[in-house]
């Protein structure tokens, strides 16, 4: 029997299902990942859907895929082209008996997969919920519709009831099971971008792919030792160790969320356990807990009301968009965060509070609009974590205070020597 895994946002060979039961159940395997030239093209606000630094960042990581795969003796075929098109042609030139995929929900995703399914229906495909730190098979609720609508009560009822399943590795396929037909994996200049260096003020100077997620892990971890100082640190705005930074492998799926618990636990056991570990577990369980929320409200998650379905009075302004988007505000602090992530595809959480707080509450805009620059812009954009946290800062989502953020009072508590301000507003000083 032949399988195919098609891979999506699940870039890794450590802790990834699909691969590890597709090795399990077939004699021969073969990867596939396919750049959909639909995430690179213009939104309809005017920019591209994904812009040139998490296009480097997926490039990176698919490099290294490719590498550790082929370590394994799997062949990795990549594609800049239509899944629907190319994953049919390729189960039928290699006998594919069974696709293995990370199970998605959001609409693009599965209208997509939906399209291969009805094109090949002979075949069989067996997906996996591989996205998640608590696994939704083990999470105590007899519907979706159950879920907590507070993420405390969700956090609490998980911490107690559910543990962490352990992560699952692959044995290496003969050599026999590598397949001559090679295919390059395009270029930045093949997607439409110009090549470009890092800037050098980034706080976020790291590279695409599963290996560069574990040296970051050892590096923030064991040899900084950093962790032990997380929850103390994360609200920093400068400099790469105020987080841990593990977002955008997270987001790509070059390291899963259960490989890092179990490292924490490492870490607890052997150097130090106390708040700031535990904080590192607490935002996974924000993560989890927003790809919960977009199970249970489904494409809620994209309309202008939200989840709560409230009404507001949104306006659409271009000039405003412009002004926000540039870093030509009223506010030093916002702009000072725009420029960052216009120069650098990165963004401290809390400059993202804020900046996505003044778009929506000051200035009443619709704040699809920033969500969807932010999708186009950052490095770890994630589907649910990002539209997740845009509802919950427009008020119409998860958050039942309902806050508007306090630019200049925020900007005193944490940027109070003006440092992050003046080395974006005022490069010259730096």
């Amino acid at each position: 029997m032949n399988g195919l895994v098609w891979f999506r946002n699940d870039l890794r060979i450590t802790d990834n299902n699909s691969l590890y039961n597709a090795c399990a159940d077939n004699e021969r395997v073969i990867g596939i990942y396919c750049l959909d030239p639909r995430y690179f093209e213009t939104t309809i606000y005017g920019f591209k859907k994904t812009e040139k630094f998490r296009a480097k960042f997926l490039l990176e990581s698919l490099t290294e895929l490719r590498e550790n795969l082929a370590e394994k003796n799997i062949s990795l075929l990549v594609y800049y082209g239509y899944p629907e098109k190319i994953i049919p042609a390729v189960c039928a030139e290699h006998q594919i008996s069974t696709i293995y995929s990370q199970k998605e929900w959001t609409s693009e995703e599965v209208a997509v997969e939906n399209e291969i399914r009805e094109l090949i229906p002979v075949l069989n495909w067996k997906t996996y919920y591989d996205q998640f730190l608590f696994h939704p098979d083990d999470v105590p609720f007899e519907s979706w519709e159950k879920l907590p609508e507070v993420f405390t009560e969700f956090r609490k009822l998980l911490e107690k009831k559910v543990r962490v399943r352990p992560t699952v590795f692959i044995h290496p396929k003969p050599d026999t099971n590598k397949i001559e037909e090679f295919s390059a994996i395009p270029t930045l200049e093949d997607l439409g971008f110009e090549a470009f260096e890092q800037h050098s003020k980034t706080a976020f100077p790291f590279n695409g792919g599963e290996n560069q997620a574990n040296k970051r892990i050892k590096e923030y971890f064991w040899e900084t030792k950093k962790l032990s100082v997380y929850k103390k640190t994360r609200n920093g705005l400068l400099g790469k160790n105020y987080s841990s930074k593990l977002s955008a492998w997270l987001a790509n799926g070059s390291v899963s969320a259960k490989t890092i618990y179990w490292e924490v636990q490492q870490y607890e056991k052997k150097v130090i356990k106390n708040e700031d570990t535990y904080w590192l577990i607490f935002e996974l369980l924000w993560r989890d807990y927003f790809k919960y929320i977009s199970l249970k409200h489904g494409s809620k998650l994209f309309q202008l009301g939200g989840i709560l379905q409230k009404e507001y009075h949104w306006n659409q302004t271009p000039k405003a968009f412009q002004q926000w988007k540039n870093g030509t505000t009223p506010e030093h602090f916002v702009n000072a965060n725009m420029i960052e992530l216009q120069k650098t595809g990165w963004m401290s959480n809390r400059g993202r509070q804020n900046v996505a707080s003044y778009w929506a509450k000051e200035w009443e805009q619709d704040w699809r609009m920033g969500a969807a620059y932010f999708e186009s812009m950052l490095i770890d954009y994630d589907v649910h974590s990002n539209y997740g946290n845009w509802m919950y800062n427009a008020g119409v989502g998860n958050d039942p205070r309902d806050r508007k953020f306090n630019i200049k009072r925020q900007a005193e508590m944490y940027d109070s020597d003006g440092k992050f301000q003046k080395m974006w507003l005022i490069p010259e000083l730096f």
